[in-house]
């Protein structure tokens, strides 16, 4: 199964990559390799993590405090948001 980022999505993957590297050499990429295996893990067994309502489900990040919230739509795996745990539940929802 395929996957891709919706626009406002893949703006915060980036934002945050960014983040963590300003706060420390190394850590955005520690971040990136622990998002694509996310992703990974979501592409072997899609159903398998939490649904968050009828059409979007939530998998953890296992070091870092962020979700990936997606949809399976047509076969395809839609990443909704890269969401961190903490922070504005809800904000993604309008996607």
């Amino acid at each position: 199964m395929k996957y891709y980022f919706h626009e406002a999505a893949e703006r915060e993957l980036l934002t945050v990559i960014e983040y963590y590297e300003e706060r420390q050499s190394g850590l955005g990429l520690k971040f990136s390799k622990e998002v694509y295996a996310t992703l990974e893990r979501i592409k072997e067994h899609p159903y398998a993590w939490t649904a968050v309502d009828e059409k979007t489900r939530r998998c953890l990040t296992n070091k870092f405090p962020y979700g990936i919230l997606y949809r399976i739509v047509d076969n395809e795996i839609r990443i909704m948001a890269v969401m961190h745990l903490f922070r504005k539940p809800d904000y993604w929802i309008d996607r």
